[in-house]
């Protein structure tokens, strides 16, 4: 049976049963954007959130795509939230977004992400970096390590 071609409409609105055809190793595959999001999550999720070249509905695609990131690519999923990530951070009984202690608790927030070891936890852009050190050299600069005080000189 052969497949009609739905090429990317960037005016259109995608739903899971919609149909998109995108290049792959073996060709354009015309698919539903439900499948999309389950076998290449990733491509899909930079699609919309990089190159904006693909709007979908938020409820039946983008929730459920970024389900399947996590689990697809958790590397990418964590650099994509940062801030945004749902931790375990002392002191909270179930998870908090990384995004509160890092600004109301710089100081605990540096310990627990950088001395405590669990930088592996949440990606800190260099941006959010800088301004923790900062942040973190003017309230308890005997804490900071030498090579993050370098940083913010």
């Amino acid at each position: 049976m052969e497949q009609v071609a739905a090429p990317l409409d960037p005016e259109k609105v995608y739903y899971s049963n919609d149909e998109l055809t995108l290049e792959t190793e073996e060709g354009p595959q015309t698919l539903k954007m439900g499948v999309w999001i389950c076998i290449d999550p990733v491509r899909i999720h930079k699609m919309i959130i990089r190159e904006k070249v693909l709007q979908v509905d938020e409820i039946e695609v983008l929730i459920p795509l970024v389900s399947k990131l996590r689990r697809a690519d958790p590397d990418y999923f964590k650099r994509f939230m940062g801030l945004r990530l749902v931790i375990d951070y002392p002191g909270y009984g179930t998870g908090i977004v990384a995004q509160i202690p890092f600004d109301t608790d710089p100081v605990g927030f540096y310990k627990w992400w950088r001395k405590g070891k669990h930088e592996d936890k949440v990606h800190l852009s260099l941006g959010n970096q800088i301004r923790l050190f900062q942040k973190v050299a003017l309230m308890d600069p005997k804490i900071i390590l030498k090579k993050d005080l370098e940083m913010v000189r």
